[in-house]
């Protein structure tokens, strides 16, 4: 996939499924449009978004008895006249407890990627997925496909910082991972534990004082040993960030800030880490 075509994802979901449409596209979808039995129809394993709240799909599912479903499921063949979703599985899991037998859907030609990327740009958009849902297809999307940080931010209209900060916290314990995944942690909170030496214990005393996300980035610095100093009067994200690079890279690595720019120094024992570093910062983009 070309970077033009990455820029032109988002707008290309814009016309899959309904939003700032132009009227052409409307014209060729109204005649493409199709009702089939509910039955025909399966959930998309790509699809990033694995939990659905029952109180909205049952408020979802009462609206739809009442007024029906006014938005057409995207959908594409999945062999056998059955279909796999592209677009809409919330619609689906309503519609079935509204007891709706056939629904309206769009038949598109995609391939897994094309499948994935809409599914995560659909419930993006909406705010659909919660920050591991989230964080879990940026990582697939990056690892399967390719992606920049900055090529997958343009392509669904977010900062290249979230989509760094929200990668990150695949880097957190599982226990943490867990508090995020419930609701009990938010994305903020979590981001200040990344850099930390004892995230389970400090997320434990967060979620029991109520701390807001200034206090929990206060009490991640204040917990920091003497010894990191320095480190501890960095932000979480720049913390993190340099975890990060040391991970990847496996040397020291210190990141200031100064104004809009800064300095990243990377340091090295002998000339065969420094021909590493070399080597990795030089080597050709795929």
């Amino acid at each position: 996939m070309t970077q033009a075509q990455k820029r032109r994802l988002g707008r290309g979901l814009a016309a899959l499924i309904g939003d700032d449409v132009a009227e052409e596209t409307v014209v060729a979808d109204v005649r493409s449009l199709k009702h089939v039995p509910i039955e025909m129809i399966r959930p998309n394993p790509l699809n990033p978004r694995k939990h659905f709240a029952e109180d909205d799909l049952e408020t979802l599912a009462k609206s739809l008895r009442d007024k029906g479903l006014l938005q057409p499921i995207v959908v594409r063949p999945a062999g056998s006249g059955t279909f796999e979703i592209v677009a809409g599985e919330r619609r689906w899991r309503a519609a079935q407890r509204a007891a709706i037998h056939d629904v309206p859907v769009l038949i598109r030609e995609l391939d897994d990627r094309e499948t994935l990327e809409i599914a995560l740009i659909e419930n993006v958009q909406r705010a659909d997925l919660n920050p591991l849902e989230e964080a879990r297809a940026y990582k697939q999307l990056i690892d399967q496909y390719s992606y920049t940080q900055q090529q997958l931010a343009d392509s669904i209209g977010k900062s290249r910082s979230h989509i760094a900060n929200t990668l990150r916290l695949q880097t957190l314990p599982e226990s943490v991972l867990g508090l995020i995944e419930n609701g009990t942690l938010s994305a903020g909170h979590a981001r200040t534990l990344v850099a930390t030496d004892s995230p389970h214990e400090l997320a434990e005393k967060i979620i029991s004082l109520g701390m807001t996300v200034r206090q929990a980035e206060d009490l991640t610095r204040t917990t920091t040993p003497k010894t990191k100093t320095k480190a501890a009067e960095k932000d979480a994200d720049t913390r993190a960030m340099e975890k990060s690079m040391k991970e990847a890279l496996g040397l020291s690595v210190s990141i200031s800030h100064k104004g809009e720019g800064g300095q990243v120094t990377i340091s090295y024992k002998d000339f065969d880490q420094l021909d590493d570093v070399y080597r990795r910062l030089t080597r050709p983009l795929d």
